[in-house]
């Protein structure tokens, strides 16, 4: 199975390629390459790799194909609140671009990654599932997904299988590490610093996930029969899968022996949620079966943190963190105030 994925040089993309490569699909990556050199130990693409711009996206480039996992975004709420058109531009209609004409080539499996920003703030008495709960996106990052996913949902046929999946916030190690996603950044914290501070009380909610088991599920997308995904969206996580602040941050300072926890009650965040995924876990249970919890996770991330020498300044740094490494590709004027790579550098 000749399967495209694109925003492959990203955290979650990177590893992704790994697991695919390891399952014997043929692979194709396509990136604009914001990233690329955001690494924390080398990385070389044993697959060939179309180096371009998701809003310029070609026919040509997708043709051949017989799925698509489509990652390709600006990748979280604080990228997404840099510039509120672009986010649209990129996130949404780079996506139904690439989508439509995916379809019109005939590809066959479109697996979109989607998120649970769209609940927006709720109440947590409730968990929130696919289909019954109230869409209350408040960014351009939640907005834009939430978006796309209708409009592809209108796409989804017996012939071009549409499948969207939701992860919970994403934790684990990759060679392409992001420090500002959650529960990284607690371990990240504890194990440079010796010191986890919270500025809440630790009581919102959080769900989280393992980077491979993220990719279990898009996988899912492409290996579950169409009846099972076609047309739906699924919450990705795992059971027991809502967690407080408080319970992410014991969950660190246990990966992290001696390392000091402080709650420092400066403010209360209202982001808090808490989702079910009875969808995911039943539904494709034969095909998404997780294998990380956060304790696995934690002592994981440790290794790779020893194995690649992990500082305080690779997690503070650029490398490490997605508007920290925009800011400077448009300082150094690589990239334009629009995120376009001057032409001789895309």
């Amino acid at each position: 199975m000749n399967i495209l994925v694109t925003g492959n040089h990203g955290y979650i993309g990177t590893v992704l390629t790994s697991v695919l490569l390891e399952k014997e699909y043929d692979v194709v990556g396509l990136d604009i390459d914001y990233f690329k050199d955001c690494f924390l130990e080398p990385v070389e693409d044993a697959f060939p790799q179309i180096n371009t711009d998701i809003r310029t996206i070609e026919s040509s480039d997708v043709e051949g194909f017989d799925g698509i996992i489509h990652l390709a975004a600006l990748s979280n709420d604080p990228l997404g609140e840099l510039n509120p058109g672009l986010t649209e531009e990129i996130n949404y209609q780079g996506t139904v671009n690439i989508a439509r004409l995916a379809k019109k080539a005939g590809v066959k499996r479109f697996v979109y990654a989607s998120s649970q920003s769209m609940y927006g703030i709720s109440d947590t008495e409730n968990e929130l599932d696919e289909d019954d709960s109230e869409k209350n996106p408040v960014t351009a990052y939640a907005k834009t997904k939430w978006e796309a996913e209708l409009e592809l949902k209108k796409m989804h046929s017996n012939d071009f299988v549409v499948a969207c999946f939701r992860p919970s916030t994403v934790f684990g190690a990759s060679p392409r590490f992001r420090s500002d996603i959650v529960y990284n950044n607690l371990v990240a914290c504890a194990y440079t610093i010796g010191k986890i501070e919270i500025l809440s009380d630790g009581s919102p909610w959080r769900p989280v996930v393992h980077v491979k088991d993220v990719c279990q599920a898009y996988i899912s997308g492409l290996e579950a029969p169409p009846e099972l995904v076609g047309g739906k969206a699924f919450n990705v996580g795992i059971p027991e899968g809502n967690f407080t602040v408080k319970e992410l941050a014991e969950a660190a300072q246990r990966s992290v022996p001696g390392c000091d926890l402080v709650f420092l009650n400066e403010h209360t965040d209202p982001r808090t949620y808490r989702v079910s995924f009875r969808r995911i876990l039943s539904e494709l249970k034969d095909y998404f079966q997780p294998e990380y919890d956060l304790d696995r996770g934690g002592m994981e991330l440790v290794d790779y943190f020893d194995k690649v020498n992990f500082t305080e300044k690779d997690f503070r740094g650029r490398t490490c963190n997605r508007l920290a490494q925009l800011k400077f590709l448009q300082e150094n004027h690589s990239i334009n105030n629009q995120l376009r790579f001057s032409s001789n550098e895309i």
